[in-house]
């Protein structure tokens, strides 16, 4: 999937939202070794120090860990990872709610179009 970075927000976090992004959906899975920096970098088209603090933070959120000589790896903590994805899938409703309500729909037909996008899908 191509890399959707924008200049609103500092690079980095955009970064560390994708890379968690991609191992709560499964393109990682606990215990995985991620790509080096710069091969992440060279996807992302970003410098490579950009993809080194996203990485850092990520180590410091325990999301990912370092093995001398060998590279970073996912987390193999089960549980974080469900608690990530939990947190992630609110923040992107609470996103939707917001959006639809200023729409001016209300919850009723914010639910009636859930509902309706579930049958059809």
């Amino acid at each position: 999937m191509a890399w959707k970075l924008d200049n609103d927000r500092p690079l980095y976090l955009q970064l560390m939202e994708r890379i968690q992004q991609d191992i709560v959906s499964g393109i990682y899975t606990c215990g995985d070794r991620l790509p080096s920096v710069r091969e992440l970098a060279l996807e992302a088209a970003v410098n490579p120090n950009t993809m080194q603090k996203a990485f850092s933070e990520l180590e410091r959120l325990g999301l990912v860990y370092s093995k001398r000589t060998s590279g970073r790896f996912i987390t193999e903590d089960e549980q974080m990872l469900t608690q990530l994805k939990t947190q992630l899938a609110a923040q992107h409703v609470q996103e939707f709610m917001e959006r639809m309500t200023l729409l001016g729909l209300s919850r009723e037909e914010i639910l009636q179009l859930i509902q309706s996008a579930i049958k059809e899908a």
